[in-house]
């Protein structure tokens, strides 16, 4: 993958989660403006040197107004450990909150959208497999230049049973009936995740650019590559 550095204002959601909390101090040492929407009260669980913007989540006009000057909006907001019976929450906040930042987003000419989505299509967690294709419709529909980034799962602190399943994927990716499957439900770490939307910042997509987990994978070696950008580790 070519790679085209230069500076970034970055506005992110979901920048107290779990992937927020590792991203922001990444893109802060690679010297870019980070900005992050929190809730009131919030605002000490963004990391140092991150600007806090006020707002909801789900309410564009809560935080519209302050997301210029920034250039790419991250959205990392989402209903946590998804499960099949959660899929009113999907559509509440993973549907509600993508229409609230892309209201936002065409409001401050943001020119770089970065959607963390998921694997697709896939046999299981079909509610929220299909939220996740509709928040990517919607973003394309609305004109944005977006990059979706579609992991099916994130191996780290606090999320490393599936290790136990690395076998069987060794497996399953050398037989050609089910290779596919299995690359596109592949599991990647914290480390190739946090490396990748690293890598999505600084390499801004012209029309509707999809890393999937093996693009995921490639872009995190690019980026850990150039430089050391951060401690996020598994």
């Amino acid at each position: 993958m070519e790679t085209a550095t230069s500076h970034r204002s970055v506005f992110v959601t979901g920048g107290t989660g779990y992937l927020g909390q590792r991203l922001i101090p990444a893109l802060l040492a690679r010297g870019h403006d980070v900005r992050a929407l929190v809730r009131s009260g919030s605002e000490k669980r963004l990391p140092s040197g991150c600007g806090a913007v006020q707002g909801n989540a789900l309410d564009a006009a809560s935080f519209a107004s302050q997301v210029a000057p920034a250039d790419t909006l991250v959205h990392l907001v989402g209903v946590s450990h998804p499960a099949p019976w959660k899929g009113e929450q999907f559509r509440e906040v993973d549907l509600g909150s993508v229409r609230a930042s892309v209201a936002a987003a065409r409001e401050a000419g943001i020119r770089h959208f970065i959607y963390l989505s998921v694997a697709q299509p896939a046999p299981v967690m079909r509610s929220y497999v299909a939220v996740r294709a509709e928040c990517e419709a919607l973003i394309a529909a609305a004109g944005l230049p977006a990059t979706f980034v579609r992991p099916w799962y994130v191996l780290g602190p606090g999320h490393r049973w599936p290790y136990a399943l690395l076998p069987l994927y060794a497996m399953a990716e050398r037989f050609s009936g089910v290779r596919g499957t299995a690359l596109r439900l592949g599991l990647v770490t914290l480390r190739e995740m946090i490396a990748a939307l690293v890598w999505a910042v600084e390499n801004p997509a012209e029309g509707i650019r999809v890393l999937d987990v093996e693009e995921i994978r490639r872009a995190a070696v690019t980026s850990r590559e150039r430089e050391n950008w951060g401690s996020a580790s598994v």
